[in-house]
């Protein structure tokens, strides 16, 4: 595996959740993949689980790991070509990526939506700069459009708790006070629609997202009915995708808050979330500490998904 920003280059996923299994038994099998191979991890936006959790996996693999936080250990960058830079921005992408790609072997990059133009996030402008001029592997630790670290882990998080084949899974929109990106939902969805998963995406009108990754996803405007007989409830916020209202927020109705209510209807559903949550917000208290929430063991497995990812690159170096 070159690049790493999506479901599609994982290729097989029963092959993928048996890897991630048997990494998960013995996580230091691989070691020596990565001697004398060096990690740089450059951050456009802040994280704690992807911060943490993917340099523990280059750890894992005996890699070494630089960390790069733009505009705040470095110099701010212009992103956009043609600009005249006389502003706060004294050094340009084009020069920063391929200086990067001398001091590493893999590149790992987190950059969100911007939502000032739909057309570069969504045509992932930033990463793929990475990809076209760094001369190194790049995978995503999110990007404008996509989380698939995250939900890669979510996927080894439900087939580790599923107790039928084919579970009921539901993505269900919440309230939040900031206008977030759609990448976890995107990911998430086009994850468990690979998985052939029975998906549910349930939200309020006008925060439906982009058919490419809802796919054969059943969309359902009523919350309460979506959850019925649910195995798993995944609840996530993002901001409206569809014309002018894109990137903005049309809704912050508490009914979609995840308590009781809802949870109630379900098949003793498990309820997942990628954290950071706010909670009362996002989740009730109740929820989000009762035994069958799997926040925790579901930013665990974000190692997991991490370590085969790092893995399967260095094999192919």
């Amino acid at each position: 595996m070159r690049h790493f920003t999506s479901v599609k280059e994982i290729g097989d996923l029963k092959t993928a959740i048996q890897e991630a299994f048997e990494i998960k038994a013995n996580r230091y099998k691989y070691s020596h993949l990565g001697k004398n191979k060096t990690l740089m991890m450059v951050f456009f936006n802040s994280s704690l689980r992807t911060r943490l959790s993917t340099q523990k996996a280059a750890l894992n693999l005996g890699m070494n790991v630089i960390v790069l936080d733009i505009n705040q250990g470095a110099w701010k960058l212009e992103t956009e070509r043609g600009v005249i830079m006389d502003g706060d921005k004294p050094e340009h992408l084009l020069e920063a990526i391929p200086v990067m790609g001398c001091y590493c072997d893999v590149i790992g990059v987190r950059s969100f939506a911007r939502f000032e133009s739909k057309d570069d996030d969504y045509n992932e402008t930033i990463l793929n700069q990475f990809i076209k001029y760094s001369g190194r592997p790049v995978f995503s630790m999110e990007a404008a459009t996509r989380h698939p670290l995250q939900s890669f882990a979510d996927l080894i998080t439900i087939e580790e708790h599923k107790t039928v084949e084919r579970p009921k899974v539901v993505l269900t929109w919440a309230p939040h006070p900031k206008a977030l990106p759609q990448a976890v939902p995107n990911s998430f969805a086009e994850w468990m629609n690979a998985a052939d998963y029975d998906l549910v995406i349930t939200h309020p009108k006008g925060y439906e997202l982009a058919p490419e990754f809802t796919g054969n996803a059943r969309i359902e405007y009523d919350q309460m009915k979506a959850f019925e007989n649910a195995d798993f409830i995944y609840a996530k916020n993002w901001a409206a995708y569809n014309g002018d209202n894109y990137g903005k927020i049309l809704c912050t109705d508490r009914s979609w808050t995840v308590g009781t209510r809802q949870m109630s209807v379900t098949n003793n559903a498990y309820f997942m979330h990628c954290l950071p949550v706010r909670r009362n917000m996002i989740v009730s208290d109740d929820v989000i500490e009762s035994p069958r929430s799997l926040v925790i063991p579901e930013a665990a497995n974000r190692e997991i998904s991490a370590t085969v990812v790092l893995k399967r690159i260095l094999e192919s170096l």
